[in-house]
């Protein structure tokens, strides 16, 4: 194993505190092992929005936290969920007096901890809502969407529902049902050609022969829908795309966003080659394209490969897609 580190032990506390100090106007620290991300100036007086996750996938899920975004987010180790204590000082950390809204990806340990949090809270006041980010096509069938993981798509999920919680009398009830019909409309296939390399494990967390890559792996390495010979460019391109039109129902005359994401090794040059024929299939099919987000925005530490996500529009959505925002990983530069 070859990274750059001290302790793999303290690989993910490092490494928080490194993008807080990097970004010290942005991010502040809390929890009784650092392991809370807050807005450094906190926000006052609107609905609050928390969101949790394992290290390893920088910029998900604390590079998030900031205005127009997140107000708090509970970070566990690498590929491990939050702990509880740490889910209760974020809620409380967001928690203005209007309710929190917990949004985090489909998985069972952030799904138990953030639950027992919420419970636990009920006593002191704060009302929360959570709504689950489902996105990811290759964990599930479409009429069993609510057991897909959630990958990048929860990306679009903070924007939307973070744009909508700074509008002045935006309600709790009104900040989870944009961010629930933001994910409704939000689907995302990732695919994997190399493995990476959990720290502590200190060995790949799965094998891919060099000829091989795996469509529709998860960001831990879950299995996908299956494995063969590595594709071109854009016959890759190709699959992806229509496995997400036929999917998530998206028809000539929609308008989409779309996040082309490298999981963590991938180069943009990579991103590009793909993008120009991901661009080039959804205008043949006669689908509008808002400006793309294409980068690092869900990794799987040094994993290479790629996902794509498509949220259909509407006019809200795209307008809160649009809105400022208060981020070192996200633009609207078009």
């Amino acid at each position: 194993m070859k990274k750059i580190l001290n302790n793999p032990e303290n690989y993910a506390d490092e490494a928080l505190e490194g993008m807080c100090l990097a970004f010290p106007h942005l991010y502040a620290q809390s929890g009784e092992a650092g392991r809370v991300i807050t807005r450094a100036t906190p926000a006052n007086s609107k609905p609050g929005i928390v969101s949790g996750g394992g290290s390893g996938h920088l910029p998900t899920f604390a590079g998030y936290v900031g205005t127009g975004l997140l107000d708090a987010c509970a970070v566990g180790n690498v590929f491990a969920g939050p702990a509880v204590m740490d889910c209760m000082d974020a809620i409380r950390a967001a928690n203005t007096g209007k309710g929190v809204l917990l949004l985090f990806g489909n998985y069972g340990g952030d799904k138990m901890n953030f639950a027992m949090a919420s419970e636990m809270l009920e006593a002191e006041g704060i009302a929360t809502r959570t709504v689950l980010a489902c996105d990811d096509v290759g964990s599930a069938r479409r009429d069993e969407r609510q057991k897909r993981r959630g990958v990048a798509g929860l990306i679009y999920a903070y924007k939307i529902a973070g744009a909508k919680a700074e509008q002045p009398d935006a309600t709790l009830d009104q900040v989870a049902e944009i961010a629930q019909r933001a994910l409704d409309n939000t689907v995302t296939i990732g695919v994997a050609l190399l493995p990476c390399t959990v720290p502590e494990a200190g060995k790949p967390t799965f094998t891919l022969a060099d000829n091989e890559m795996e469509f529709g792996m998860g960001i831990h390495g879950e299995p996908g829908i299956h494995r063969g010979p590595l594709l071109a460019a854009d016959t890759l391109a190709d699959e992806m795309l229509n496995t997400l039109l036929q999917d998530g129902d998206i028809r000539a005359g929609d308008r989409v966003a779309v996040m082309l994401n490298s999981l963590g090794a991938t180069p943009l040059e990579e991103l590009f080659i793909l993008w120009r024929q991901v661009r080039a299939g959804l205008l043949g099919h006669n689908i509008s394209v808002s400006p793309p987000q294409i980068g690092r925005y869900a990794t799987s530490m040094e994993m290479a490969g790629a996902s794509l996500t498509l949220l259909k529009l509407d006019d809200e959505l795209e307008s809160l897609l649009n809105a400022p925002v208060a981020s070192p990983w996200w633009s609207n530069a078009s």
